[in-house]
């Protein structure tokens, strides 16, 4: 068994993949419309193109805003992303204006730091332990 897709809740779909796309640097995978307004939307990572894809699904649950407001609110990130260097994905990403969070912080063979994905949703980076 293995993971073949994930979720994080968008506000909007559009937005969610210029974010994802042009600033992540996340690949689209799938556009395929589902009704007039939604759409089939994953991104994967460019290094793993038939890797794990990621779902930009419409938030538009009822359960979905109470639960996203205490994570944001908690300082909880919803998903967890994997960089070689956090530090310097950091100052790449602040440098695009991505707002963080929680700078990068060491614990123990792990640092991580969370920025908003501007789409309702925390977002860490970690590196991990070699």
């Amino acid at each position: 068994m293995k993971i073949h897709l994930t979720s994080v809740f968008v506000d909007d779909q559009t937005k969610a993949l210029a974010f994802y796309t042009e600033i992540l640097g996340f690949v689209k995978k799938h556009d395929v419309p589902v009704g007039e307004e939604y759409r089939w939307l994953t991104v994967v990572s460019p290094d793993e193109l038939g890797g794990t894809e990621l779902l930009l699904e419409p938030a538009g649950h009822p359960a979905v805003k109470p639960y996203r407001d205490t994570l944001v609110g908690d300082g909880i990130p919803l998903a967890q992303f994997a960089v070689d260097d956090v530090r310097a994905e950091y100052e790449r990403l602040r440098g695009l204006g991505v707002r963080f969070t929680q700078e990068p912080v060491e614990m123990g063979p792990v640092t991580t730091a969370v920025f908003d994905d501007t789409c309702g949703n925390l977002i860490q980076i970690a590196t991990q332990p070699q």
